[in-house]
């Protein structure tokens, strides 16, 4: 019987996720906006920004800065799930990225994490070569109401990016 108990204590679900970031209400349980809720995980300290970028239209403009359709940039959290709100004007197919500037300095550095949305395989030359992930593996659907979008960050170790574990 306390096994029984034990399992279902495992299943349950864990404290409900706080949506951070400045349009954090969009995201707020039975709102029917359209909104990503981008779960980020993985991070390697909780020092510096992270920065949730959303891109919409063709998949050939995904990941180029000039056509992010929202950008929010915040402190990370010191604790908790690094939640971050990303409403959208309608329903559609977007992507996402994400990137945590480490040391908070504003630059692309060897000390910042990255991810995207569909957690892509990504190699350290596709990341010099600025080969994007495919399109498939990066694009989330979202209807009316929050859609939940889990990132991963990966980092440079030792000649690859790969999860701090």
């Amino acid at each position: 019987m306390v096994s029984l108990y034990l399992a279902a204590l495992l299943m349950a679900p864990s404290a409900a996720v706080r949506p951070i970031g400045p349009d954090a209400a969009q995201c707020a349980p039975g709102s029917a906006h359209p909104a990503l809720l981008v779960e980020v995980a993985g991070f390697k300290s909780r020092a510096g920004t992270v920065r949730v970028r959303v891109f919409g239209g063709a998949p050939s403009s995904y990941f180029d800065k000039k056509h992010a359709l929202l950008r929010t940039e915040i402190a990370v959290p010191r604790d908790g799930i690094v939640a971050v709100c990303m409403p959208v004007a309608r329903p559609g197919v977007y992507a996402v990225d994400v990137r945590h500037d480490y040391n908070a300095n504003g630059k692309t550095d060897r000390s910042d994490g990255g991810g995207a949305s569909g957690n892509p395989h990504v190699t350290l030359f596709d990341m010099l070569f600025s080969r994007k992930p495919d399109p498939k593996t990066v694009q989330v659907r979202v209807g009316n109401g929050t859609t939940v979008v889990p990132v991963t960050l990966t980092y440079l170790q030792g000649g690859s990016l790969k999860p701090i574990r």
